[in-house]
């Protein structure tokens, strides 16, 4: 293979493309961190310049489609390739409709459409799909596939009848199997039926699974309570998958460091541009401003983007908000312990009750203000020692130093602390001594507010105090 990267890859990233550049079907299994965005988009490269595609679609969760076209297209996709990209919006203004709809006739350059995974559960949006895609050779990629892992779900059926018509098709995810190998059926079977060797899914269960009839009172009915053959099944998937993890990837740095949007919703949006027009009003009024209120300015809108307002009276009002759901879906893609930290009280609570809810009472340990010592104590050494603990969610200033958790290799800052110590602090409680894998952290950040530049300034190593007094912020605010 003769080929022009843009960006230079790691080894486990060439490898990938090497196995995978020429093939109908293909999955790249790498955990979260490894670069699989890059890896497709270097294929893509590859299928355009050999003329063997013409368009392109890429499908993907809610708060990942966007990173896309933000991030990785402009970044890996070759200088050389014009290309045009266009995202579907089940609630287009005007302007965004005309550039769909021109979009089904322009075939001069390479033609990529975003689309959201919800949108397969609409009628609406595969019509205009199936209209982009006409006399196209096109290929299809869904982004974090075990969207599609269950094969009763609307939208699993409608990809899999989608995607009967693309020449090529590529899955991509870091953690294929969520909770069961069970979940492999879907995933492969849109790439291909043949690739398994089963068409339908109560076959493929009947041969890697072991289910015992249960009775409950007078019922009867059937569980799978163990699985089988699945040597046989790792053998299959190795002719069309390339799976590696951040422990495989040595080549990659000891700190990798990647964002996830969180997409506003309409209530929020509402809200924020009222208390930022308002931010900036106060800030441009001429008068003598110190820190500590333009801190606060940032603080109430940094608490708007977690989903709540905090009133005069001081009373807590929650706003419907996305942030949670793309935290959980941002957990899903990683493999081992992760460490969550948040600045606010309100979100630690939150968060602990939601993945309770999830991953059980026994799976979640909290470090906060509101912590005694003594259970201090004993969240440390469950996070450490225990396999059932598999989440510490806590305050970066409290538990941010002094502490070793290195048992996790992934890290979630839904809510940063602007003090950049605490960050620093905070990042290397689990990239310390004892550490033997890469560490993962993720930035939660709602685009075009004041998120992007908190997490910015913090990644630069900038000290957010130094600015709040000059113009800097005022422009973060007029964004």
């Amino acid at each position: 293979m003769n080929f022009k990267y843009k960006t230079k890859p790691y080894d486990h990233q060439e490898e990938a493309l090497k196995r995978s550049y020429d093939k109908k079907n293909y999955a790249y299994f790498m955990e979260m961190g490894c670069g699989k965005s890059k890896v497709l988009l270097d294929n893509i490269t590859w299928l355009y310049e050999n003329k063997k595609i013409d368009t392109v679609i890429i499908v993907a969760p809610k708060g990942v489609y966007m990173n896309w076209k933000n991030s990785e297209i402009p970044i890996h996709l070759h200088e050389d390739i014009k290309s045009e990209i266009y995202v579907w919006r089940a609630m287009a203004n005007k302007k965004q409709k005309n550039e769909l709809m021109d979009a089904i006739k322009k075939r001069d350059k390479l033609r990529i459409l975003l689309v959201n995974i919800e949108s397969f559960a609409t009628t609406k949006a595969v019509k205009y799909l199936e209209s982009f895609i006409h006399r196209s050779n096109f290929l299809l990629a869904i982004d974090e596939s075990t969207t599609i892992k269950n094969p009763k779900a609307k939208r699993t059926k409608a990809i899999m009848k989608f995607g009967q018509n693309a020449l090529y098709k590529r899955i991509l995810t870091g953690s294929p199997v969520t909770k069961s190998p069970l979940d492999l059926y879907s995933q492969c079977s849109f790439l291909s039926f043949s690739l398994l060797g089963f068409d339908n899914y109560w076959a493929f269960q009947g041969r890697y699974a072991i289910i015992k009839q249960q009775r409950m009172g007078a019922h009867t009915f059937q569980q799978v309570v163990g699985f089988k053959n699945l040597e046989e099944l790792t053998e299959k998937l190795k002719i069309f998958s390339y799976r590696v993890t951040k422990k495989d990837a040595l080549d990659l740095p000891p700190k990798i460091y990647m964002t996830r949007d969180v997409e506003l919703t309409s209530t929020q949006k509402q809200h924020y541009e009222t208390m930022k027009n308002s931010a900036v009003a106060f800030l441009e009024d001429g008068g003598l401003v110190s820190a500590p209120e333009v801190m606060t300015r940032l603080l109430r809108l940094q608490q708007l983007l977690c989903g709540y307002l905090v009133t005069d009276e001081g009373e807590t009002v929650e706003i419907a908000n996305n942030r949670i759901n793309t935290m959980v879906e941002v957990i899903e893609e990683m493999e081992g312990k992760v460490i969550i930290w948040s600045r606010f009280r309100h979100d630690i609570k939150k968060i602990k009750k939601e993945l309770i809810k999830i991953y059980g009472s026994g799976a979640v340990v909290t470090y906060y203000g509101d912590t005694t010592q003594d259970d201090r104590e004993k969240a440390i050494y469950g996070f450490q020692n225990s396999p059932e603990v598999r989440f510490f969610v806590g305050n970066p200033q409290v538990g941010g130093m002094g502490i070793t958790l290195h048992a996790a290799t992934n890290m979630i800052y839904y809510a940063n602390d602007f003090n950049l110590e605490t960050r620093i602090q905070s990042e290397d409680r689990a990239h310390r001594m004892g550490q033997d894998k890469s560490v993962l952290y993720v930035d939660l950040i709602a685009p075009n507010t004041v998120d992007v530049h908190i997490v910015k300034s913090l990644l630069q190593k900038d000290k957010l105090a130094g600015k709040t007094l000059g113009e800097e912020v005022v422009e973060w605010l007029k964004v």
